[in-house]
């Protein structure tokens, strides 16, 4: 009997393989020390004590970090709400006058959220497009520092479109204004060169992105000059009373894993990556003229592609390709019926958008499985463009 061939996963942006490295680190600390980190008594707590520091040193190495400016969450929607909500609840707590939120209408959703959400509690959301290549016009945002600002919100790289904003640009504007400054560097983390250096004060990781495992995250808050923020939720006060909850150690070790893997590795996998990239679109768009690539060609992640097909819906793609695993934008929005809102703000119609894929390219992809996904492509579309055409 012949073994039925994997699919082709070729959605990196969504999710990531937990990396072999990565398992084994963490598999101890199920099944063999698992005591918990905050019961320093006795000899397992300390051990896994010990473990969890490591990882924060190594997750904060990563980004130029201090180990103690690591705040450990469940992840990045997590850290996201942590970062915005909590820079609001001190300022309310604080009497600070400062009620404007700054951030972009192509933000993962739980940050155009939790910005929203703030209307409610008396501050004011400034949601600011951006250009037909997805990156901000720095005038806009000039403009909207005008007003005294509490807090500016930017992601690194755009989950969907996987453009690369100028943060070292916004993180000058932001600090000459006197403003907070939070990005969203789960898909740039281990992806990019992030160094917190540049002037960003509050910044969020998740592990699931860089081949860790799923569940466990980070938010980075600046010590000097100090990023105030208050907690979400009562409880023990652990992570420095930002973050109460105990702490789950073999998630812990496997993000400082997956951070340590990636600092030694990040630059040739993304040249690697960024090849099978351009290969696959090179195949695709000789076979399918009129292909487009949405967002900035050179301002992007190596292993994002997104594209709008000629002559056929996305979903008809799919399902006409089931041994490829790709998809049609945000992982948490991908129920939603409506087109994609990072597609809308950079100026496609709802026809364009219906014919859109991403396709993220990642670590464990070869240029056998680019060949093949794109034969895929080519042929589904064909057969989809026919039976629209009939």
């Amino acid at each position: 009997m012949t073994a039925t061939r994997p699919p082709i996963y070729l959605d990196n942006q969504a999710t990531t393989r937990c990396d072999p490295r990565v398992v084994d680190a963490m598999l101890p600390w199920f099944t063999e020390t698992y005591g918990n980190p905050h019961s320093a008594e006795h000899a397992m707590g300390r051990a896994a004590e010990t473990a969890v520091e490591a990882a924060r040193a190594g997750i904060a190495a990563l980004i130029g970090a201090e180990a103690r400016e690591i705040v450990l969450t469940s992840g990045a929607t997590e850290s996201n709400n942590l970062a915005i909500k909590g820079a609001a609840g001190h300022a309310r707590r604080a009497d600070d006058p400062r009620r404007r939120i700054v951030t972009l209408a192509t933000e993962h959703k739980c940050v155009l959220e939790s910005v929203r959400d703030l209307a409610a509690d008396g501050f004011e959301p400034v949601v600011l497009p951006v250009g037909r290549d997805g990156l901000l016009d720095l005038d806009r945002l000039r403009a909207a520092l005008a007003v005294p600002t509490l807090l500016v919100s930017v992601m690194a790289a755009n989950n969907e479109i996987g453009v690369l904003q100028d943060l070292p640009a916004i993180a000058a504007l932001t600090r000459a204004a006197g403003a907070l400054l939070h990005t969203d560097a789960a898909q740039a983390v281990g992806k990019v060169s992030v160094d917190v250096g540049i002037g960003i004060d509050l910044l969020s990781i998740s592990g699931h992105k860089i081949y860790g495992p799923k569940g466990v995250g980070a938010l980075y808050v600046r010590r000097r000059p100090r990023a105030r923020i208050a907690p979400l939720f009562s409880g023990g006060g652990q992570e420095r009373g930002l973050r109460s909850g105990t702490l789950p150690a073999p998630l812990i070790v496997g993000l400082g894993a997956a951070c340590r893997i990636a600092a030694e590795e990040r630059a040739a996998e993304a040249a690697r990556v960024g090849v099978l990239r351009d290969d696959v679109f090179a195949r695709l768009a000789a076979a399918l003229p009129g292909l487009r690539v949405n967002g900035s060609r050179t301002a992007r992640l190596a292993g994002n592609l997104n594209v709008t097909f000629p002559a056929a819906r996305a979903l008809d793609i799919m399902a006409a390709a089931p041994a490829l695993c790709v998809s049609t934008g945000s992982a948490c929005s991908s129920a939603a019926i409506e087109p994609s809102y990072v597609l809308a703000a950079i100026g496609l119609s709802a026809d364009e958008a219906a014919r859109t894929l991403r396709i993220g390219i990642g670590r464990f992809t070869s240029a056998a499985d680019v060949a093949q996904a794109a034969e895929l492509l080519i042929a589904a579309h064909a057969v989809c463009a026919d039976r629209a055409a009939a």
